[in-house]
């Protein structure tokens, strides 16, 4: 199955209520590659990469575990390749 890229920008209480680690911790459960991190508006950014199916159990699984503290999610599709993604880190 060809793999996907997306980028999901969540608002609402995103920071500082550890997001970023439960995402990563989330992510190592599913074959995807990526990251997350703090924006400066306030928002959180994921980029993950793998089959589709991969992704939206990522997706879900955050939705679930700390699904209270999103208000908005916009996902986005994005090009797979450059720049590669290896393991799943959280950017500063």
């Amino acid at each position: 199955m060809p793999l996907e890229r997306r980028r999901v920008y969540y608002s609402g209480r995103v920071q500082g209520v550890g997001f970023r680690f439960t995402t990563q911790h989330l992510a190592q459960s599913f074959e995807v590659s990526g990251y997350v991190r703090n924006l400066d508006d306030g928002r959180v950014e994921l980029v993950a990469e793998g089959e589709p199916t991969e992704l939206q159990l990522l997706l879900d699984s955050i939705h679930h575990a700390i699904g209270d503290k999103i208000h908005a999610a916009r996902t986005e599709s994005l090009p797979v390749g450059e720049p590669e993604l290896r393991g799943f880190e959280i950017r500063y």
